[in-house]
């Protein structure tokens, strides 16, 4: 027991430390500045370049995340792991993955950027982790309470393989005939490191995610329920290699102003991150998880990640998303969206766990 512990945990500091250098190197090679590595921003310019959405500021086929999901793919298959399953009550997963994408762009990053713009100074991140501990907080109470999506049922290898295939496709589209996709030429999706690097270290990632488990909403909901710090492990490795390189570079500036894609609206980077870390919990896992679990095979995390696209596009298509700059912050849409939510949200909780708790009597 205590060697699979050790292995753990130190499977858990490599990704998180590979994370950190990916951040690093990405942003270096041509990535937006804070946002080396964000799923949400990715998603989002993957969603603009597949013209679900018209901000011409971001629209670009990441390749970090088809790198993702093929190099969990790739791993969980050579470790026996790839077991295709779903059935998880999928419609509440897929709207779960839209509304945790939304309010994950009224802050203007995942929780993994959260990390990155942490160890760059960036003060307005402290608000979204606050936001996200106490969303966290909430989505394990209900757990407690009985909150469960139910059990996923197996699946055929075919219908595990679509999830990669699809990957695959869109990986051949970009390089053969990237005309048919639309790319920024101002703007963060104007801002790109090389295809070739991009999509190596994403395989890489993607492949000791898999192995780790790693979870940025996991290490907080554990800590809560199980007393257990074991899955911080990756997010807070991942900040001190970023928050290093950051001081070395001089790249580090704390405030809350003139910081790299964000906004200072105090109260919303802390409301929005509320949702985004109860709907993490819901969900059973963050938007970095989602993806790695679908590459294993999962058919309700890509349902859940479906479910992001749609979100994604929907905060460009009707003004939801924040606005970066000094004088930006959340929208009146994003606003009414966070606070909806918050409520929507808790109302599922409340009903689920009712419902199970009569199941069980």
């Amino acid at each position: 027991m205590k060697k699979t512990i050790s292995f753990d945990r130190v499977i858990l500091i490599i990704t998180g430390a590979a994370i950190g250098v990916a951040a690093v190197l990405l942003s270096r090679f041509g990535n937006p500045k804070n946002m080396g590595f964000c799923i949400a921003c990715f998603v989002r310019d993957i969603a603009g370049a597949m013209k679900f959405h018209n901000a011409t500021a971001v629209q670009y086929l990441r390749p970090e995340i088809i790198g993702l999901v093929l190099g969990s793919f790739v791993v969980s298959l050579s470790r026996g792991e790839f077991k295709p399953r779903s059935g998880s009550s999928p419609v509440i997963r897929f709207a779960l993955g839209a509304i945790v994408m939304i309010a994950a762009l009224v802050f203007l990053g995942c929780p993994l950027r959260m990390v990155i713009r942490l160890a760059a100074g960036d003060a307005n991140a402290i608000l979204a982790l606050c936001g996200f501990v106490v969303g966290i907080f909430i989505g394990t109470r209900f757990l407690n309470l009985g909150y469960s999506l139910g059990r996923a049922e197996k699946r055929s290898i075919i219908e595990g393989g679509i999830v990669p295939a699809f990957q695959v496709t869109l990986l051949l589209l970009f390089i053969i005939v990237p005309s048919i996709f639309v790319f920024s030429t101002k703007g963060p999706g104007s801002m790109r490191a090389p295809l070739a690097l991009s999509l190596l270290v994403a395989l890489i990632i993607g492949a000791l995610a898999q192995v780790s488990r790693s979870c940025f909403a996991g290490g907080i909901r554990d800590l809560f329920l199980l007393k257990d710090y074991t899955l911080l492990l990756s997010p807070l490795f991942a900040f001190l290699v970023i928050f290093i390189a950051n001081v070395l570079s001089g790249n580090f500036h704390f405030g809350f102003y003139n910081q790299s894609v964000a906004h200072a609206d105090h109260l919303w980077n802390f409301l929005s991150f509320v949702v985004v870390g109860l709907g993490s919990v819901m969900l059973g896992g963050c938007p970095l998880r989602q993806l790695i679990l679908a590459g294993e095979g999962n058919g309700d995390s890509f349902v859940a990640v479906l479910g992001m696209f749609l979100g994604a596009a929907t905060s460009h298509n009707f003004g939801l998303a924040g606005v970066a700059g000094n004088n930006g912050g959340a929208t009146l849409g994003g606003k009414i969206f966070v606070v909806v939510a918050i409520f929507f949200l808790i109302g599922i909780d409340f009903y689920i766990s009712t419902e199970n708790q009569k199941k069980g009597a």
